[in-house]
């Protein structure tokens, strides 16, 4: 079942999208990528790709779970780019340098983000959508293309990590 909807249409529903979605989108983007610039590139790739595939959305999921996954696949596309894979190594000029520190000042002080970026990508992955996203567990699965029950599980392995890192920071305020 296909939508069929006129151009002027697809127009508003797509800048309904940008308002409903796009700080959430900036931010799961830059909870992957570490790169406001980057998160922000990520998103606008985002939406150029709902643009030309919002046709195509058939609703058998939700558009938020729709967006995500497409916004997930930007980012771990990023990722896999030698460009990405130069900057995360380290091979950088100066310039560079410092703006990925002003970046980062953001979550330098953040305890708990800084605890879910040292959990294993699937833990991080799941935590991020769980939490930030505010997805249920059957959307994760949809998007990650796992079961419900393999959500569940790394959701549970992601806490106890999380527990015993944030343990001692939580007591000792």
């Amino acid at each position: 079942m296909s939508r069929h909807i006129d151009k002027k249409q697809s127009n508003i529903e797509i800048e309904k999208l940008i308002d409903l979605y796009g700080d959430a989108l900036l931010r799961l983007c830059y909870l992957y990528l570490h790169d406001w610039q980057l998160a922000e590139d990520a998103v606008q790739d985002v939406y150029i790709n709902i643009f030309r595939k919002y046709k195509e959305f058939q609703g058998q999921s939700s558009e938020k779970t729709w967006i995500t996954r497409i916004a997930i696949n930007i980012c771990k596309s990023y990722l896999r780019t030698p460009w990405k894979k130069k900057v995360l190594y380290g091979d950088l000029n100066p310039v560079w340098d410092e703006e990925k520190e002003a970046q980062e000042a953001v979550f330098r002080d953040d305890t708990v983000i800084l605890a879910i970026y040292q959990l294993k990508p699937k833990y991080r992955e799941v935590v991020l959508l769980f939490y930030y996203q505010e997805l249920k567990v059957k959307e994760i699965a949809g998007i990650l293309g796992i079961s419900e029950s393999a959500v569940t599980v790394r959701l549970t392995r992601a806490r106890e990590q999380l527990k015993g890192k944030l343990e001692r920071w939580y007591l000792d305020e």
